[in-house]
């Protein structure tokens, strides 16, 4: 009995495993594909089908341009590549291969869970002809041809090449009021310096954008968004704008408010702009406080918000400021402005990305170093620890020391400024890096000057080439007085 239950469950083992080879051959082979087909084929024959014909000339002879539009579209669909038969051909870039539509080519799309089929006829006529079941016409017809619509825009808005367009003086207004250039800034939103989830929400922000126009005229509102970017210089504001109109494949229009004549000329250039297109005024705060006569503060406010501003949507409107607390609020209030971004100088996290991407460093020895210098104060901003790194990328060593060094100085100015405000009882106004805000701050002279002399002490005792070791265990041990009643007068 059981010798034959054995032989039963070895059979069936056999069985089985015979039956899974067969399965494995016959789905790497033509039968499977040809039973799929004609499957197809007996499920096509169940259903009535409506066609509808979109040749590539009207009867003119001019291109139809719905015809350029769906042969757009069909090229990009994933589906091309499950096609018996598909033409491959270089693209614009070295490594680039596109797949191209053959003559006669059926290719099959899905839409709202219906399926519709587009067949390439190369006749006299050279048409597309789109096969989709009755049941099916009334409910997604419309609406798949918006979908055709909207989606051959956004491929040619990455096709587009951006380009940076810069207004001139009234005098040389002969051929318009703007110049262009390609724009070709290599920044991206991957290699911008900036907190990973500040950045991502900024994208995400950056994306709705791009898919609310239909929220936006439900509301009543211009399909625009407008952003703030403020910080002391070399923080990576500019670069920023880079980034943004790279991800969103939006020409540059940037406004030197010193060569506009007036508020209408303001306008004026305003109306020359573009729809999909980024607007952009640098260094604000600098031009209104000092008080132009040439451009208004209403004409600039109109420009952030009012009729002129709306002669065109799907534009992103992007101001720049080293600081806003001079400002007069109404410019930056909502609606004129409608997200504020702080870039800071850098601190330690700023710093290890920095590390990251210019001298491919994840951790190194001297970083607690960096982290406490950064800690008691010191700061550059982004550019400059950039370019120390930059200049000494062969030796990640050297770089980190060299931005060291030129922390250490930073925080002796910052001292030095400090005790020279006390000593005159002014007090001192310093940027906080966090808040972005300015506060006044209770300094203790005696201690401010203690710091100062030790960290003078220090670096008197240094040769020209400085000794980092040194520094090192001076920062370890930073007070070289054992007198206790020194020390404790100097964590008072």
């Amino acid at each position: 009995m059981v010798m034959m239950l054995l032989a039963n469950l070895t059979g069936i083992v056999i069985s089985i495993f015979i039956g899974y080879i067969v399965f494995r051959f016959l789905s790497k082979s033509s039968l499977i594909h040809f039973l799929k087909k004609w499957w197809r084929s007996l499920e096509e024959k169940c259903y009535v089908y409506q066609f509808y014909k979109v040749p590539k000339f009207n009867e003119h002879l001019q291109e139809n341009q719905l015809h350029r539009k769906v042969y757009v579209y069909l090229n990009s669909l994933p589906g091309m590549e499950d096609s018996d038969f598909t033409n491959l051909y270089s693209g614009n870039k070295s490594a680039e291969i596109n797949l191209v539509l053959d003559s006669n080519q059926v290719v099959l799309d899905d839409f709202l869970g219906a399926r519709l089929y587009w067949k390439n006829e190369e006749t006299s006529s050279r048409s597309l002809i789109l096969k989709i079941r009755k049941k099916d016409k009334r409910r997604i017809l419309v609406p798949y041809l918006q979908h055709i619509h909207t989606v051959f825009d956004d491929i040619e808005q990455k096709r587009k090449e951006v380009r940076l367009f810069v207004n001139v003086d009234t005098e040389l207004q002969r051929n318009g009021r703007w110049r262009s250039i390609p724009f070709t800034h290599p920044a991206t939103m991957d290699t911008v310096v900036m907190d990973t989830d500040l950045k991502n929400k900024i994208k995400s922000d950056l994306e709705n954008f791009l898919k609310s126009k239909q929220y936006y005229h439900r509301l009543g509102r211009v399909w625009k968004r407008s952003y703030l970017l403020y910080g002391p210089s070399g923080t990576g504001k500019s670069t920023f704008i880079a980034a943004i109109a790279k991800f969103l494949h939006y020409d540059v229009y940037e406004f030197d408010l010193n060569k506009i004549a007036d508020d209408s000329d303001l306008k004026f250039l305003m109306l020359q702009t573009s729809n999909k297109s980024l607007i952009v005024i640098e260094d604000l705060d600098r031009y209104l406080n000092a008080k132009s006569t040439t451009v208004s503060f209403p004409g600039i406010s109109n420009f952030m918000d009012g009729i002129f501003s709306c002669c065109g949507e799907e534009r992103v409107m992007v101001f720049t400021m080293n600081s806003k607390e001079n400002l007069d609020p109404t410019i930056i209030r909502p609606g004129r402005v409608d997200v504020h971004i702080h870039f800071p100088l850098c601190d330690f996290s700023g710093f290890k990305i920095l590390a990251s991407s210019h001298l491919g460093l994840k951790d190194h020895k001297l970083f607690p170093q960096v982290e406490e210098i950064f800690q008691i104060g010191a700061s550059l901003s982004p550019a400059e620890i950039g370019e120390i790194m930059i200049s000494n990328r062969t030796s990640p060593n050297r770089a980190i020391k060299t931005v060291i060094s030129a922390l250490h100085s930073n925080n002796a100015s910052r001292v030095a400024r400090r005790l020279s405000g006390s000593v005159s009882g002014r007090g001192s106004e310093e940027l906080d890096c966090k808040s972005g805000l300015f506060g006044r701050e209770n300094t203790n002279p005696m201690k401010e000057f203690k710091n100062l002399y030790g960290f003078l002490r220090n670096k008197s005792s240094r040769k020209a080439s400085i000794d980092f070791d040194a520094v090192e265990r001076e920062n370890q041990n930073p007070n070289p007085n054992p007198d206790p009643n020194s020390n404790s007068s100097h964590q008072s």
